[in-house]
């Protein structure tokens, strides 16, 4: 191209042609290049809000004043700054409007990669020259680090490629690739971020703050740079695998739940465990079953769900305004991904309530903390009815399947009636086995986990006769039921002999008064006898005094029948231990405590 003179407006500035055309020297007989003020000031602009093409601009004028002042052409600015009123019309046109003016002024032919800006440029009588977008549209430069089992890619600026590869539960994390510079980063953000502009299966769903997030075909891909992050770095996330329902080897009793019952679903776990994967899948399983209608609530838009599926992202930002919408679609079944603030659990709750089949997807830890997120946006009372099924999943395994039910009684383990309020049962799906209780207590809302075993009364009714005949020996006995009809009676080791009589006497007695066997162990299971001891206190030492007949022999000290330590008793009868130490803290614990201390000789 044979010019003097030429005048770039923003979209040839953003788009890097510039430092690449003086590079390449495409650019014969040039002499000046003029930015009108307004690009300047729109790039600025764009760059404060965090926008990518702002930042990618200013660089790259940064670039064509340092090739400038080395092949000896000049550079400089021209042209008004925008008004308030210029920036307010900016979308219609009115910024494009006064480059189009500078270069006429200047009497320098236009570069812009923005087809309509030449189009109209050459209306107007601008001299003007379209150079379309240098974006191949083939392979992405990211995607030969890929391969089949590959989950996630992780660039970061003079850091190795790494990815993360295999499935859910056996993920190893492997250097994929060299060291990357910052240019070659940014020259991948750039290509990403064009070709998303580029593709009908590409959507920018956010932009803000120096970071990015694309959807990018199967790709979601993060971009963060300066000032959000300390360098330019980007993550891409993409699914490995592809479920049917029959693939998680469901029981008959969920699958039949999940056709014609459940319409609340919870699908739980923490991240990379495999949750969207299982919304796809029940997904594909109700309209196959069912033939519904069903829509998703997402963003970014990353669920691979089949064609007939429409995928909504958040209406002005707002996913309660998309509800509003939704509500005139009237879709059977909704799959909310990543529901996550606050208002996204009124929004779930408030279309589940107005009769839509809710699929909602939650980050946690465990199943229950699913259940909890939801305490305190909605009403106790109602989240029965809002959720009716909680599927958790870890490592892709479904591990509990929960189901939730509103019911008013005494909760478990109080005792009086006028305690009777609403409870909210979390039992077990397979077992109907209960595991928790959720209700209010005073002014909080308390979640309750409910032990796998309750002693039954009967057994608490025999525990009592067994300990009455017991105590005569020991008063602190211990009885635990090994079956229905034979209970292990524990009692301090010098009771055994007196509990148990001259060849079995006296506990054959017991046996026969109360028809049951009973098997006598030591609370201690040491060989030895107790020996008498006392304690003192000498400096930053607490010492044990024994009879002179112990001297120079081996004793164990328990606290509470908690074997502590044991030591040689010494020439002076005694045994030292330094308060400071683990053992120390412990019997002086013990000794304010006023717990038992015993000594046993071995």
């Amino acid at each position: 191209m044979k010019v003097s003179k030429i005048v770039c407006d923003t979209s040839i500035i953003v788009d890097g042609r510039i430092s690449q055309m003086l590079e390449n020297n495409e650019l014969e007989g040039l002499k000046e290049i003029i930015i009108p003020r307004a690009v300047l000031d729109e790039l600025q602009a764009q760059a404060s809000k965090g926008r990518e093409p702002g930042f990618l601009g200013l660089d790259e004028l940064k670039k064509i004043r340092t090739l400038c002042e080395k092949m000896d052409i000049n550079l400089r600015f021209s042209g008004e700054r925008p008004s308030l009123e210029d920036i307010k019309l900016a979308k219609g046109g009115r910024l494009d409007a006064i480059i189009r003016d500078v270069a006429k002024d200047e009497n320098a032919v236009l570069l812009t990669a923005d087809y309509v800006q030449a189009l109209t440029g050459e209306a107007e009588g601008v001299k003007t020259e379209y150079i379309p977008p240098d974006v191949q549209v083939k392979e992405l430069s990211f995607e030969k680090y890929f391969t089949e089992d590959t989950m996630s890619l992780h660039i970061k600026e003079n850091v190795p490629v790494m990815a993360k590869r295999g499935k859910p539960g056996r993920i190893s994390l492997d250097k994929v690739g060299d060291v990357l510079t910052r240019e070659q980063v940014q020259k991948m953000i750039y290509e990403i971020i064009e070709i998303a502009r580029s593709r009908d299966d590409a959507f920018i769903e956010a932009e803000n703050g120096g970071a990015i997030v694309i959807q990018l075909g199967n790709y979601r891909i993060a971009v963060a740079r300066p000032p959000f992050s300390d360098g330019f770095e980007i993550t891409i996330v993409r699914p490995v695998i592809k479920l049917r329902l029959e693939d998680y080897k469901l029981s008959n009793k969920l699958v039949e739940r999940l056709k014609n019952k459940a319409e609340g679903i919870l699908i739980a776990g923490p991240p990379g465990s495999g949750k969207s994967t299982l919304a796809t899948s029940i997904a594909e399983f109700l309209i196959k079953e069912k033939n519904v209608i069903i829509k998703t609530l997402e963003s970014p838009k990353d669920l691979q769900v089949p064609d007939q599926v429409t995928q909504y992202g958040p209406l002005n930002g707002d996913f309660a305004k998309t509800a509003d919408i939704l509500l005139l679609v009237r879709p059977d079944y909704t799959i909310f991904d990543e529901v996550r603030l606050e208002k996204h659990f009124r929004v779930f709750a408030d279309m589940r309530l107005s009769g839509i089949g809710m699929i909602g997807v939650v980050h946690a830890s465990e199943a229950i903390d699913a259940i909890q997120r939801f305490i305190g946006k909605i009403e106790l009372g109602m989240i029965p009815h809002v959720i009716d099924t909680v599927i958790f999943l870890k490592d892709g395994e479904i591990k509990n399947v929960y189901e939730l039910k509103l019911t008013v009684k005494v909760p478990t383990g109080m005792t009086e009636a006028d305690l009777a309020r609403p409870v909210v049962e979390v039992r077990d799906f397979e077992s109907g086995k209960l595991v928790y209780e959720i209700y209010s207590y005073g002014e909080e809302n308390v979640v309750i986990p409910i032990e796998a075993e309750s002693k039954s009364p009967v057994e608490e009714l025999a525990k009592k006769a067994i300990y009455q005949e017991i105590k005569k020996y020991d008063p602190e006995a211990e009885i635990i039921f090994s079956s229905n009809n034979r209970v292990t009676v524990r009692v301090d080791n010098n009771c055994i002999a007196r509990l148990i009589g001259r060849e079995g006497k006296n506990i054959t007695e017991i046996e026969k008064k109360l028809g049951i066997n009973i098997d006598v162990e030591p609370k201690i299971p040491s060989i030895g006898k107790e020996v008498a001891h006392k304690i003192l206190e000498s400096g930053n030492s607490i010492i044990f005094t024994f009879e002179k007949s112990v001297r120079g022999k081996q004793i164990s000290i328990y606290i509470d029948n908690d074997f502590i330590i044991s030591a040689t008793v010494g020439k002076k009868n005694e045994v030292k231990i330094n308060k400071s130490s683990e053992i120390g803290k412990e019997v002086l614990k013990a000794l304010v405590s006023g717990k038992n201390i015993k000594t046993i000789i071995s």
